[in-house]
């Protein structure tokens, strides 16, 4: 039995802040969230497959999807489409089944806009600090200088907009965010409101009430 539409996980930070670490780790922790698969228009990196980490598409393709109103959420950035192809994401929820997007706040943004709100949270993840950020981007490998300082020029930008977030965390360690992420996770889950299935079980109180009277 379904017991509550699933929830929309929204994780956004800026790039480096550790949002795809955390991500991941979550979906290690609970084999029922789906991962978001977003659909981009740049080219894949090493070790990148499609359907995997992303949907790779032309500039055409993904324009069409837009015009098509088949995208959740997109935004350009860094030369780039980013975007949430809409179907999988509300067939998973109309299951019952949590998703976790790791998105930036443009994508949070439009989907605290959309038509799946109500069914949306979203998390903040700040750095601790901005030369931490830095030796990160530089860490990974995966960007040369120039897109590492073009990131590092647009985050004071991104960081700008931790206001609007449901919750806001720092990621000072990792072991200790995603324990404060689990904690966010089931009390959402908790909420009154999700729970479909309280309002039969005080209807069967209710009865059981009667015997006693």
């Amino acid at each position: 039995m379904k017991n509550r539409k699933g929830i929309l996980f929204i994780l956004s930070s800026p790039s480096g802040a550790g949002k795809s670490t955390l991500a991941r780790r979550m979906m290690e922790w609970d084999e029922r969230l789906s991962f978001s698969i977003s659909a981009t228009t740049r080219a894949a990196r090493s070790g990148e497959t499609e359907g995997k980490e992303y949907f790779f598409r032309s500039n055409e393709a993904f324009e069409t999807m837009v015009n098509n109103n088949e995208m959740l959420e997109h935004a350009y950035v860094f030369g780039h489409y980013y975007g949430s192809p809409r179907k999988p994401v509300e067939e998973v929820i109309n299951s019952g089944r949590d998703v976790i997007f790791d998105i930036d706040w443009q994508g949070g943004q439009q989907i605290k806009n959309s038509g799946l709100a109500d069914n949306s949270v979203s998390i903040f993840i700040l750095p601790p600090s901005l030369n931490e950020l830095r030796d990160r981007l530089f860490s990974r490998g995966q960007d040369a200088e120039k897109i590492i300082n073009d990131r590092m020029r647009k985050c004071q930008d991104e960081i700008s907009h931790w206001a609007e977030y449901d919750y806001c965390l720092v990621n000072n360690d990792l072991e200790s965010t995603i324990r404060n992420l689990k904690s966010i996770f089931i009390a959402e889950r908790l909420k009154r409101n999700r729970q479909l299935y309280l309002l039969d079980v005080v209807k069967d109180l209710s009865k059981e009430a009667e015997s006693f009277l």
